[in-house]
């Protein structure tokens, strides 16, 4: 089965672009599909999604699960337990495994609280 005729119509809008042209509307249209997507990925996040980024820090899951235990029972979700570890490690002056193995041993949490409490003025 050809389908020439309903491909020259439906290329009709885009056969008097150069490839430069066609490029751009190409990372234009991506960027449209890809963007919601970026969104969704900053403003929601699981417990199994923090453990998976908690792994790649280099942490067992022993620890992750601990250390997420810790970001939920604390209100700190929002703010992913990775950006936890890793904002507590530069305030403190510390490695960031060092930095999650006192979180996941229940200690540093207080500091780590008011690292995102602060009013930014």
């Amino acid at each position: 089965m050809k389908r020439k005729d309903e491909f020259e119509k439906r290329r009709s809008h885009l056969a008097s672009l150069s490839n430069d042209e066609l490029q751009a509307r190409f990372w234009e249209l991506t960027d449209m599909v890809v963007d919601p997507l970026l969104e969704l990925g900053r403003k929601n996040t699981t417990p199994s999604i923090e453990r998976s980024v908690l792994l790649r820090m280099g942490f067992s899951s022993i620890e992750a699960l601990a250390i997420v235990e810790g970001v939920l029972d604390r209100g700190l979700m929002g703010k992913g337990a990775g950006h936890v570890v890793f904002k507590l490690a530069k305030s403190e002056g510390m490695g960031i495994r060092d930095a999650g193995l006192e979180l996941a041993n229940g200690k540093l949490w207080d500091r780590a609280i008011g690292l995102f409490s602060k009013v930014k003025s």
